[in-house]
């Protein structure tokens, strides 16, 4: 290695984005490919809003001019949403005001993970816990920082976190004590929301612990912490236009928390960090949620649908899902013999077409659209049988 590069970075390894179908097995060439690994929306923005974009590209966007440095107009607009989607969700909602002063906008939740990581931890000033299995960007970030991060387990019935082992973490870490919890609400990959039990525990971390609840699937699951911001200024909230509003393309995230946090947030954040081109999406999607977001229904129930014809099969475990994908495993008692059956089945069906996610000794599949799950379904039967 360069004698110059960090030492450390050597026992770390680059994250490399799922291959999909551009490496590994072959995929026929005349072939759909169904992508089902990685939790997007099977829908593209609809014509007209395409169209909205290419005019405002062309008449308003001015290349030659740096974007927005502080989404004066697109946290506005997150505000309203935030509070309007909070209405009819929180018992509180009816005093509840978040303003753009409880918004910072990220490049995705990457970008807000690693600010919040930076403003927190950083000098050895704190680690970070998390119970695996679950979204990788946390660890990943946090070493790549040099933060130590500490990991318990989920109960492998159905993937609570281990609370008794997560407080003793807490209590028995030192020499830097724990300094930010980060869970998903619902979890990825397993998708489930934290429990009553889950979230009374997480409620009482004292106030010098950072509580961050990524809630990157809330448009799914109806289920958001947004209620308790004002009473918890130790508590943030992730969010992403990646999923529900099927802008994955523009890596548009943003956090609520308390206006303390947010200011720390907007010290550390890179200088005009989301282009012009990506503002004007998240600005015309959220003008057009209504439109968007009645997608939601048919994903959902197509979701059930899955779930209830992988659950016929013998050979599988398949776990509810607060989400829009699903997490499944072989049922057989030889771990490494899964994981060889796994591997040989995400290869088949890619071989097909279908892009699934082999995680965590499981599956994880996006629920596609009501084609790409019959296709999947199909396919799965095919390698199974095999």
């Amino acid at each position: 290695m360069l004698p110059f590069i960090r030492s450390d970075l050597a026992k770390l390894t680059a994250y490399t984005p799922h291959p999909g179908g551009t490496s590994g097995e072959p995929v026929q060439s005349d072939m759909a490919i169904d992508r089902l690994d990685t939790n997007e929306s099977p829908f593209d923005l609809p014509n007209e809003l395409k169209e909205k974009l290419v005019w405002t590209y062309q008449q308003v966007i001015e290349n030659n001019r740096y974007p927005d440095g502080g989404h004066a107009a697109l946290k506005s607009a997150i505000a309203q949403y935030v509070n309007e989607s909070a209405a009819s969700l929180v018992a509180q909602a009816s005093c509840l005001s978040i303003t753009p002063a409880n918004i910072s906008i990220g490049n995705g939740s990457d970008e807000l993970i690693r600010s919040l990581l930076i403003a927190t931890c950083l000098r050895a000033e704190g680690s970070i816990l998390v119970a695996v299995p679950t979204f990788s960007m946390y660890g990943i970030l946090a070493e790549t920082l040099g933060i130590p991060v500490v990991k318990v387990d989920r109960h492998e019935t159905n993937f609570e976190i281990d609370l008794e082992a997560a407080q003793k973490a807490i209590e028995e870490t030192q020499n830097p004590p724990i300094r930010v919890v980060f869970v998903v609400h619902p979890n990825s990959p397993t998708a489930n929301a934290l429990t009553p039990k889950e979230l009374d525990w997480l409620r009482s971390l004292p106030e010098q612990i950072l509580i961050v609840i990524d809630e990157a699937y809330f448009e799914f699951s109806n289920t958001t912490l947004v209620g308790e911001l004002q009473q918890r200024p130790n508590l943030v909230l992730l969010r992403t236009l990646s999923k529900a509003f099927r802008l994955a393309a523009h890596r548009v995230g943003y956090s609520i928390a308390h206006p303390e946090l947010i200011a720390a947030l907007e010290k550390v954040r890179l200088p005009y960090n989301l282009p012009s081109f990506s503002q004007t999406a998240a600005l015309i999607a959220l003008t057009h949620r209504q439109l968007l977001l009645a997608s939601i229904p048919q994903i959902l129930a197509d979701r059930d649908e899955l779930i209830n014809n992988l659950t016929q099969n013998p050979a599988l475990k398949v776990w509810s899902s607060s989400s829009n994908f699903i997490y499944l495993r072989l049922i057989a008692t030889d771990n490494n013999l899964n994981e060889v059956k796994l591997s040989n089945l995400v290869q088949q069906v890619k071989a097909k077409g279908t892009l699934v996610r082999h995680i965590s000794g499981g599956l994880r599949i996006t629920v596609g659209s009501s084609e790409e799950n019959k296709r999947t379904l199909q396919r799965l039967q095919v390698a199974l049988n095999n």
